[in-house]
């Protein structure tokens, strides 16, 4: 078993929030692929880190989890791009913990 994590902006670069509509699609298509979905949005999380030039940045954050039995990673890389697409990000976390359920 495996936990997918991926960590989107309540922001985008520009300090606009995200529409509610574009993490509820989401939550849609991964539910329904993988017959469920956990949002922790309520509370944003807070990320922060330095670009390349040095230059602190600091973010809300919405964690989304999904539990999959078998890890495709091809699908997952592709769906990564997708997000970062939507969310225009340059980059975007979605990582994967290999899990045992009690």
């Amino acid at each position: 078993m495996h936990l997918i994590q991926i960590l989107l902006p309540h922001y985008d670069n520009t300090g606009q929030r995200f529409s509610a509509t574009i993490y509820r699609s989401l939550e849609a298509t991964l539910a329904e692929r993988f017959g469920g979905v956990t949002f922790y949005s309520r509370s944003a999380a807070e990320g922060t880190w330095r670009d390349r030039h040095g230059s602190q940045h600091r973010d809300d954050i919405v964690v989304v989890e999904v539990m999959v039995e078998t890890l495709d990673r091809d699908w997952w890389r592709a769906f990564r791009q997708g997000l970062k697409a939507s969310f225009r990000q340059q980059e975007l976390v979605v990582r994967a913990s290999a899990i045992e359920l009690l």
